[in-house]
């Protein structure tokens, strides 16, 4: 998969930003599907497309897009990377450690590469119950991406697994809200 148009983006002046978490909890479906539905709203107003690439939640962020109404007219679609072997060929992450804010960049690209679409959010990070990488479970890196800009943050979510992953949907549907 060589030459890929936004391999000169990586690196490039793009902006960068955190968003504070504010100590989320939500494991709530009705908040998941009510950003979900924002994100929807956005997309129609706006006209463009959304795509995602997802590691931790396991296609539960493509899902929670996919539930949203008139979802086949706005979201590209998603990839799920679960294996480092699949996040380094598909999306070109570099070998290594791929809970990190340069996988989680190469990810979102990526996908909006592959997909063709006009705004996309990744997640890569430790659900848990344990740590990986050297790094505690509840540590999640995002990168959401437009053709103009590009926003990144780490986070360092608290509970079990299911709750990460909720926190981990949550943080990246409000990420592209925001975009």
């Amino acid at each position: 998969m060589g030459g890929h148009r936004w391999r000169d983006r990586r690196r490039a002046g793009a902006r960068h930003h955190d968003l504070p978490h504010g100590g989320l909890t939500i494991s709530d479906d009705r908040a998941i599907e009510r950003l979900a539905d924002e994100v929807r709203r956005r997309a129609q107003r706006e006209g463009v497309t959304v795509a995602v690439a997802e590691s931790l939640t396991g296609g539960a962020l493509s899902a929670a897009l996919a539930k949203a109404g008139d979802a086949g007219a706005w979201f590209a679609g998603g990839v799920v990377a679960y294996r480092n072997a699949t996040k380094y060929r598909v999306f070109e992450v570099p070998e290594g450690p791929v809970v990190t804010a340069d996988a989680a960049r190469a990810m979102a690209l990526g996908v909006l590469d592959l997909t063709g679409a006009d705004l996309a959010v990744a997640v890569t990070g430790v659900g848990g119950p344990g740590p990986e990488e050297g790094r505690p479970s509840g540590t999640v890196f995002f990168c959401a991406v437009s053709a103009s800009e590009v926003r990144e943050s780490a986070q360092a979510f608290d509970g079990d697994p299911e709750d990460v992953v909720a926190q981990t949907i949550t943080h990246a549907l409000s990420m592209l809200v925001a975009l």
